[in-house]
Formats: C-alpha cells, sequence, structure tokens
C-alpha cells in the first residue's frame, strides 16, 4: 500500500490540537515539514512547540504520532522537535489561528 501524500498528512495533523489554546498544531504553524519515505512507508513530522518549557509537549508530540501512525500505508511514523527557527506567532500562525490569539 502506498503511503498518503504530505497534503494528506498534513490533513490528518489538523485536528491536533495544543491543549491549553485549542487550537491545532497546524494553524499555529507548528509543523515546520513532513518528509516521506516510500522504501520503508516512513513519515518523519518536522514540528516544534510553542515553547521549549511547554509543559504539553510529550503529549503533542504524541498525539501528532498516533494522527500520522493512523493513515494507510505508513509503517513507520517519527516526530523531530525542532527549534530553529524559534515559533513565531506572528510569522507562522495562520490567520484563523491570529484572530483566536489576538494576534494583528
Amino acid at each position: 500500500m502506498a503511503l498518503p501524500t504530505k497534503e494528506q498528512v498534513i490533513e490528518a495533523l489538523k485536528p491536533v490540537q495544543d491543549p491549553e489554546i485549542r487550537i491545532g498544531i497546524i494553524d499555529l504553524g507548528l509543523v515546520y515539514d513532513v518528509l516521506l519515505e516510500e522504501d520503508t512507508s516512513k513519515v518523519t513530522v518536522k514540528m516544534t512547540l510553542t515553547t521549549p518549557a511547554c509543559p504539553y509537549g510529550e503529549m503533542l508530540v504524541s498525539m501528532t504520532h498516533r494522527a500520522v501512525e493512523e493513515l494507510d500505508g505508513v509503517e513507520d511514523v517519527e516526530v523531530v522537535l525542532v527549534w530553529s527557527p524559534p515559533w513565531d506567532p506572528n510569522e507562522m500562525c495562520s490567520d484563523q489561528a491570529k484572530d483566536v490569539l489576538g494576534i494583528w
């Protein structure tokens, strides 16, 4: 079975919300990249957190992992936390998330 597309992985991640602010990780701009390895059926998600000291970091990583592993064709999932570039809500959030956060 073929791996899902990058767009399908991103779509699967849309319901994953930061538990503290109740906004999806895609709208927050926390997902930096999705890498697909067809030969090993592996999906790697590169993401960050709103802050390195985020109390929900482990939970967000787990929820991200679970959302991707449930997709057909995925045999292995890796979620990699990255800190560069640092998360900036002014630059990385969707317009909808900026509205909720009061950023304008």
